[in-house]
């Protein structure tokens, strides 16, 4: 955990980058596809959240029955549950974060695209987009939280299926 901060800020200068670089290649696009890469941008915010909190909630308990009975996944969701603190971090902080940032570099190239294109008034475009972009992560993320904190270990499966199915550690 000593070089923790540090690994955490080489993952986020990446992820960040990559995800701004696909930003950049936005502007050009017809404004549905735009305003639904956002919408998925927030979405995938929102599960990693979910992600998040089921780590820090769910029990090994019934991973381990499944475990036993060689049921894929289970032994990844067992993985990520004694890893908890750290899957919280990256999927909440890191990943979810991330999303939140592109989100609203997506948005600010959306409110430029209406405002040139339709020659909308810029203030009133940027607040409706921006208020979009918040309520939709905002009120997504406490839906989310709520689901978590009930289906915790349907999530963290589901998280520990992924993981095997991508062979990661």
């Amino acid at each position: 955990m000593k070089h923790w901060p540090l690994k955490v800020f080489c993952l986020s200068f990446l992820l960040a980058a990559i995800f701004s670089a696909l930003t950049s290649f936005c502007s050009d696009m017809n404004v549905i596809i735009l305003l639904v890469i956002m919408i998925l941008v927030i979405f995938v915010g929102i599960l990693f959240d979910m992600i998040g909190v089921a780590a820090l909630t769910s029990k090994e308990a019934s991973f381990h029955a499944m475990s036993s009975k060689k049921i894929s996944g289970a032994k990844e969701a067992i993985s990520l549950l004694k890893n908890g603190n750290v899957v919280s971090s990256v999927c909440n902080d890191v990943i979810g974060d991330i999303c939140g940032i592109v989100s609203g570099s997506l948005g600010a190239v959306l409110t430029t695209y209406i405002t040139l294109k339709l020659k909308a008034n810029a203030i009133w475009v940027t607040v409706l987009v921006t208020s979009l972009i918040s309520a939709l992560t905002v009120g997504g993320k406490a839906i989310g939280k709520q689901i978590a904190m009930k289906k915790s270990d349907n999530l963290v499966f589901f998280a520990g299926k992924i993981k095997h199915i991508l062979h990661m550690k």
